[in-house]
């Protein structure tokens, strides 16, 4: 089965629930995801409102997956293409602690 014939058995509702404009920011799309998740596990929605639910949020996943993935490329560039490790307390690796 294809992206394409798996979206298109969607009902209406979901269809509509995932579609849509994903939030410019991280930080909105990571706060409606939240929220999302929060009304899935409440158990109060319609089959139909839980499947366009969980549309929505596995396109805002998506989307901030991608967001995580291009930030992290961007500081391995900046880091001279090396990932380091963060250094929790406010000291810099490597400052001689």
């Amino acid at each position: 089965m294809t992206a394409s014939s798996r979206n298109s058995s969607l009902s209406p509702a979901a269809d509509a629930a995932g579609a849509g404009v994903i939030p410019a920011r991280y930080e909105d799309a990571l706060a409606e995801l939240e929220t999302l998740v929060q009304r899935l596990e409440s158990g109060q929605m319609s089959l139909d409102e839980t499947l366009g639910a969980y549309a929505r949020g596995a396109a805002l996943l998506r989307s901030c997956r991608e967001r995580l993935h291009a930030v992290e490329q961007q500081i391995q560039v900046l880091d001279g293409g090396e990932l380091k490790p963060y250094a929790d307390g406010g000291t810099p690796p490597g400052s001689g602690d």
